[in-house]
């Protein structure tokens, strides 16, 4: 009886010490089992993820697409080794791969959150620039009969500005600085040939400023009326005696720019006239008018000038019936040619003015550099 138990307790022992030391040994072998690099690629993930959260594909995409193929690189690896028996694994290069990919990846991070920030302050900038750009065509050459291929590159180019600061303010900076790009060339473009345009034209100031000067005088010399129409600023102005009593707003012929040079050219001339006629409300369609003695021997010299010179075809007309008239107001340049002010300024004209009355035609009364000041 004391044997068999005896030899039941060996047997227990045997089994308990059989249940303690197995799964300490399975322990043991998985302790001595190399272990793979969770931490590190799990690091690495993070990293990416950061970059990819500042736009790190756009902004800073050279590091960001090396950290993405070191962790490919990683990941390949891993599924590498796992393939192996587990004791004849070796993660150092998933371990190698996952940093290096974490540091990239955090430099990218970096490198797009100070890309992001300074292109943002570049774009404001930018964006300033252009809406200074956009007012100045605006203020310099809303009445300037430019092309309508200039018009429409001009009205493009605010359209691109408005959808640029859109998406400035919706923190789409890379969107808002492809369309302020767009918008640059067209504006920036539009105005140097706004401008070039404007240059050649004010080159006949030294002209323009003698006729002003000679017409004042004469008012002043023999205390009467004359007046001086500006066309770049489309005002009228009336002196008395060389000193300014009423200045008015007018409207233009379509293409004003220069001289007028045929008939039909819808250009208004410049010169020194004079009135010829005054036409009552019953005697002309434009409440009242005042033709002026247009084309006088200048403008007759000039246009056998450019008819031998064959600048103009020998069929080509001079033209002539240009008035200072009534019926404006319109706000735009519609005339073909003459003078038009709204009715109850033109009553105030026809009623001080006579015939032979000096009306001297000007592109402007000041230089290019007060115009653009």
């Amino acid at each position: 009886m004391k044997r068999m138990l005896k030899k039941k307790w060996k047997i227990v022992l045997g089994i308990a010490i059989t249940l303690t030391v197995i799964p300490l040994i399975i322990l043991l072998l998985i302790h001595l089992a190399p272990q793979p690099p969770i931490g590190d690629v799990e690091y690495a993930r993070l990293a990416l993820y950061r970059a990819a959260s500042n736009k790190a594909d756009a902004y800073s995409k050279t590091l960001y697409q090396e950290a993405r193929v070191l962790y490919d690189s990683a990941m390949v690896s891993w599924k590498r080794e796992n393939k192996k028996f587990v004791y004849f694994r070796n993660y150092d290069s998933v371990t190698r791969y996952a940093i290096l990919s974490g540091k990239k990846g955090e430099q990218a991070a970096e490198n797009s959150r100070v890309s992001s920030t300074n292109l943002q302050v570049r774009l404001k900038q930018k964006i300033e620039s252009l809406n200074g750009l956009s007012a100045n065509l605006d203020k310099f050459f809303t009445t300037y009969p430019l092309s309508s291929a200039i018009r429409g590159r001009i009205s493009r180019g605010n359209i691109l500005l408005k959808e640029s600061e859109v998406s400035y303010s919706k923190g789409q900076y890379l969107h808002s600085n492809k369309k302020s790009t767009e918008a640059e060339y067209l504006l920036t473009a539009a105005y140097e040939n706004a401008t070039n345009s404007l240059k050649e034209y004010f080159k006949s100031y030294p002209v323009w400023r003698r006729w002003v000067d000679n017409t004042i005088n004469e008012s002043k010399q023999n205390r009467c009326y004359s007046i001086i129409v500006d066309k770049y600023s489309h005002k009228c102005i009336v002196y008395f005696s060389g000193v300014k009593k009423y200045e008015y707003d007018v409207e233009l012929g379509k293409n004003w720019v220069g001289d007028k040079r045929v008939r039909g050219d819808q250009a208004t001339p410049e010169g020194r006239y004079r009135i010829i006629k005054k036409f009552d409300s019953n005697k002309t369609k434009y409440y009242k008018a005042l033709l002026l003695d247009y084309p006088n021997d200048s403008d007759r010299a000039e246009f056998r000038k450019e008819i031998a010179t064959g600048q103009l075809p020998p069929s080509a007309s001079l033209g002539g019936f240009i008035e200072i008239h009534g019926n404006g107001g319109k706000g735009i340049d519609w005339t073909e040619g003459c003078i038009a002010l709204p009715d109850s300024e033109m009553a105030v004209i026809f009623k001080i003015v006579s015939e032979g009355t000096p009306v001297t035609i000007v592109g402007s009364m000041v230089d290019l550099k007060q115009v653009m000041d």
